[in-house]
């Protein structure tokens, strides 16, 4: 019972992976820079944890779903999962909204040039 929050994690971590792999997003799109800005995310979302625990603002909560495997004080596996998983979710969110943007922009100045929107070369 304690592996459900991980195990969740993991697997919304690989659906994410499937849609990027997909649409080429992030990671398949440059596996290199995706991997620095995950990497610089959660690093500093780990920092802003840490400065959260020390000043008591955060605290972890008890919970049957979680592991209780703590890698510092406070601060459970879980939680470099989950921020890994908040990075990778807001990187392929972002990366498909200027796509749909840049497509819809494309598409907005090839109608002012008098081709239709509905028309596809």
């Amino acid at each position: 019972m304690g592996i459900i929050y991980l195990a969740s994690l993991l697997g919304a971590s690989g659906c994410m992976l499937l849609l990027d792999a997909r649409f080429r997003l992030f990671f398949w799109s440059d596996w290199r820079a995706a991997t620095i800005v995950t990497a610089v995310g959660v690093l500093f979302l780990l920092a802003w944890d840490l400065v959260g625990i020390v000043t008591g603002v955060f605290q972890m909560g008890a919970s049957p779903g979680m592991t209780g495997i703590l890698i510092a004080h406070e601060l459970p596996i879980e939680e470099p999962v989950f921020l890994a998983f908040l990075v990778l979710c807001t990187m392929v969110t972002f990366t498909g909204a200027v796509r749909i943007i840049e497509r819809r922009t494309s598409r907005a100045g090839r109608a002012g040039q008098g081709e239709t929107i509905g028309e596809d070369r």
